[in-house]
């Protein structure tokens, strides 16, 4: 299993500067292995105890572990773009890595993907006593404290760009966190996966895990990404399932708000091929999810938005909440996510 401590990278990176010739485990100082270590698929995920790993980086201050994933022959002096990739309430690390699996692509598009794990929440989520949640001033500096590291690795002027992605709590959180101080001066894109829409979403009231029993929660109004706007700017890609909502809206407040054109619809994306994971102890409950299958997603953008920056909505058709996501409409968000404008860590945030 490939180690790295993200702390060796800056070090590293500087001794090698120079050496243009240089492969990126060498200008990083890891064992950046391919095929990525620690990789599962469908049943195995669920007995091979790949999905319980919490990562194979190390965060110097807090000494808790994330995933690292990027380029084997990153050159000194490419340019990459940062992905932050978070995971929902009850969830972990890995399972995100294989849910929303951008770790598939970094060699094809250039990404540094950090995946790490929220520490066990002293709130208590009804039902789920003891879960991981992003949630208090730890695990916000944990985060910071990611973001730092990797730029100082990889180089303030070598980021691209940067997104925050996140899936459900994940999606939520980086929604909370993308226009405070920090986030806010690097932050080029947020990415929600079943997380919320800028704007506001039209949730399934009858949207949460299934009982004990198998049958639906009860309905109730959920309110998810309404209210006021974010006050800074940023380029925003929206996935859902359409079990998880009752419609999805033909304009979109955010897009209004970057001067977009009317939302138009592209092709279809059909995939042949399941995703990684999905709830094995909890399928069966299409709002919720079931077992991960091949599919069809619809995709639509708002284009001519003001300084390029991207608004785009993707709704997989019969998926639930925790269906992983199959590899052409992955492949398809991240083709959109590389195409937006960057260059806030570069100049300086």
């Amino acid at each position: 299993m490939r180690r790295i401590t993200v702390l060796a990278l800056a070090a590293v990176a500087g001794l090698l500067a120079t050496a243009g010739s240089a492969s990126a485990r060498d200008y990083l100082g890891t064992h950046c292995s391919t095929p990525r270590p620690l990789r599962c698929a469908g049943e195995a995920c669920a007995t091979s105890g790949a999905l319980a790993e919490l990562g194979d980086a190390t965060e110097p201050k807090s000494g808790r572990k994330f995933f690292l994933d990027y380029p084997c022959d990153l050159k000194p002096g490419e340019k990459v773009t940062f992905i932050l990739n978070l995971h929902g309430a009850g969830s972990i690390g890995n399972w995100q890595r294989h849910y929303f699996p951008a770790v598939d692509y970094v060699d094809k598009y250039r990404l540094v993907v950090a995946t790490p794990t929220a520490a066990t929440s002293p709130v208590r989520v009804p039902g789920q006593p003891g879960v991981r949640v992003w949630v208090g001033d730890a695990d916000d500096s944990y985060l910071h404290d990611i973001v730092d590291e990797v730029v100082a690795g990889f180089g303030r002027s070598n980021i691209r760009a940067f997104w925050l992605a996140g899936h459900s709590q994940g999606g939520i959180t980086s929604n909370r966190l993308v226009c405070t101080p920090f986030f806010a001066a690097k932050t080029d894109g947020f990415l929600s996966l079943s997380g919320g829409r800028l704007g506001g979403s039209h949730m399934n009231p009858r949207f949460g895990p299934p009982k004990a029993d198998g049958s639906p929660p009860e309905p109730r109004a959920i309110p998810l990404g309404g209210g006021p706007l974010p006050a800074c700017e940023v380029s925003h890609i929206y996935e859902t399932g359409e079990h998880e909502i009752t419609d999805l809206q033909t304009t979109s407040a955010w897009a209004e708000k970057l001067g977009c054109g009317p939302r138009r619809k592209e092709p279809d994306i059909v995939d042949s091929e399941a995703g990684y994971v999905w709830d094995y102890q909890r399928q069966g409950y299409n709002v919720w999810g079931m077992k991960a299958r091949p599919g069809t997603a619809e995709e639509y953008l708002y284009p001519g938005c003001r300084d390029g920056r991207v608004v785009a909505d993707f709704m997989r058709l019969d998926k639930g909440h925790t269906e992983g996501l199959e590899p052409k409409v992955t492949e398809a968000i991240i083709r959109l996510l590389v195409s937006a404008p960057g260059g806030k860590i570069a100049a300086g945030g």
